[in-house]
């Protein structure tokens, strides 16, 4: 089954039939936000340089970047203007991650020309001129004229683009853990931030939740301390010296706990499957498996990943 599903999500990436689909009605399948555009102009008047590197060609991450920072007339592929460019000082699309954080990688480097998409050769980053031609058409911008699209390329080139000299003056966000945030970090030594957007939905009904969760944790201690009695009295049935009389009426208790114990056990697994469909249906809390951390979180803890608890304003 897994083999079939990966097997059809990984046709239709690759066939344009997802991406023809959200670029038809981006607001249809993305979710704005309108903090994203004031968030960028803070970090670059701090003086910072602002990047955008995507596995995504430069015709797909034009639709969707202009449908989040403020292009409200998207209706297609070819109505976007290339406003959203000016919000990063690089941008690099096709960039085949996570091979691009190698710096070993051979991967050219091209310049993207926006309005018709057309790949002009360079070398790292400086324009080539044509077989036949001594100059290139095409010069490079400097940093006062707006920003620069690149397809491929590797760590390297955007280095060398940005002038960054450390490793540790990168913060790098993203979204996926092994494709994004593992790589930078461990192969690189940037500083990450993993995006979590459904931990918004999952702190608020944590919140709500809160005496549910506290309802549970009594439904358990008492569960526990039934099971204490049961064991005790076992133990006295089968160890201890005692009459026929007070055997009996132990054999009694025995069975009127083991009965409550059940009853608690059926009526504490029933509440704690209500709580993790609150989250969700199947899966229930993200961060949780019961009472112990998912698979994720322990990924999460493993990495030392700066944790953003994405919630809209």
């Amino acid at each position: 089954m897994y083999k079939d599903v990966r097997a059809a999500v990984d046709l239709c990436h690759c066939d344009g039939t997802l991406k023809q689909m959200v670029a038809k009605e981006p607001n249809r399948y993305i979710n704005e936000d309108t903090m994203i555009v004031p968030l960028i102009k803070m970090i670059r008047d701090s003086g910072r340089s602002t990047f955008l590197v995507t596995n995504s060609l430069w015709d797909y991450t034009n639709i969707v970047m202009n449908f989040l920072c403020g292009g409200r007339t998207v209706h297609g592929p070819h109505t976007c203007n290339f406003d959203c460019v000016q919000y990063f000082d690089v941008v690099i699309t096709g960039s085949a991650k996570p091979g691009f954080f190698h710096e070993e990688s051979r991967a050219n480097l091209f310049e993207v020309e926006p309005q018709y998409g057309m790949l002009i050769n360079t070398d790292n980053g400086t324009p080539m001129p044509q077989v036949g031609d001594p100059s290139p058409n095409f010069l490079p911008k400097s940093k006062d004229k707006g920003c620069r699209v690149f397809q491929g390329g590797n760590v390297g080139h955007l280095h060398s683009l940005l002038s960054i000299e450390s490793s540790s003056q990168v913060l790098y966000v993203g979204d996926h853990i092994y494709g994004d945030i593992l790589r930078s970090k461990k192969v690189l030594g940037w500083r990450t931030m993993l995006v979590v957007p459904e931990l918004e939905k999952e702190v608020e009904l944590l919140c709500e939740l809160r005496d549910m969760r506290e309802k549970l944790i009594l439904m358990r201690n008492e569960r526990d301390s039934v099971e204490d009695k049961i064991h005790h009295l076992n133990w006295s049935l089968k160890f201890d010296d005692i009459n026929e009389n007070d055997k009996q009426e132990m054999l009694s208790t025995f069975k009127d706990l083991e009965a409550k114990r059940d009853q608690i056990r059926l009526t504490h697994q029933q509440a704690q499957i209500e709580n993790y469909q609150k989250f969700r249906k199947v899966w229930g809390q993200l961060m949780k498996t019961g009472y112990q951390s998912s698979r994720f979180a322990n990924e999460v803890y493993k990495h030392f990943i700066f944790l953003l608890y994405y919630v809209a304003v």
